[in-house]
């Protein structure tokens, strides 16, 4: 394994993952709501997107990139609307007593799956793997097979590390909250995850 190339991919999957949008407020969320393990579910499941769109980056695949941002505006509109269903979602949900119960199977693939198809969605994505990679000078594919996988090993690792590390570090709030003080978290969450996806929504209207 080249280490350095690794380490690349590292620093780029934290640096795609830890600025605060609506995946990052989502986690947060459902961190004190849900517990740790939900939260750091939730951002595997962006974490494994970034590695997707890592792949498409690092191996080239210009006809996937091309694709992805002819339909940009349907992939913007359906991430808009879906977080507008979140933002809605979240605002009513009902807060619950914080308990130490482990979360169930279902409701960890539900967390991973939700994220991840949120970050799918996000044509800008792509784009920000593209100008990183050219940025440093990658070009448009990174020598070979086996250095591509570790370059996109390294994005996804780097990404996870990141959300572990937020939902382990809000986990610790967790155990003063209270159900009014839950209900505010879900009530402001909502409407910041609902501004995302009114300003999703608007962007396309606009072009």
């Amino acid at each position: 394994m080249d280490l350095a190339l690794f380490v690349r991919g590292l620093v780029i999957g934290l640096s795609i993952a830890a600025p605060v949008g609506p995946i990052g407020v989502l986690c947060i969320r459902r961190t004190l709501a849900d517990g740790r393990a939900i939260g750091f579910v939730s951002g595997l499941g962006a974490a494994t997107a970034d590695g997707l769109y890592g792949a498409v980056a690092a191996f080239g695949l210009s006809l996937v990139t091309n694709a992805l941002v002819e339909q940009r505006l349907w992939l913007q509109a359906i991430g808009g609307l879906f977080l507008c269903y979140l933002g809605w979602r979240t605002w009513t949900a009902v807060p619950r007593p914080v308990t130490p119960a482990a979360a169930t199977g279902s409701g960890l693939v539900a967390a991973w799956a939700s994220t991840c198809a949120l970050t799918l969605t996000n044509p800008t994505t792509i784009l920000s793997f593209a100008a990183i990679f050219a940025g440093l000078g990658l070009g448009r594919a990174v020598g070979g097979h086996g250095a591509a996988s570790t370059m996109v090993a390294g994005v996804f690792l780097g990404s996870a590390l990141w959300w572990l590390f937020l939902s382990v570090g809000v986990g610790l709030l967790r155990a003063s909250l209270t159900p009014e003080r839950l209900r505010w978290i879900n009530r402001v969450s909502g409407c910041v995850i609902g501004g995302f996806g009114v300003a999703a929504l608007a962007s396309t209207l606009w072009r």
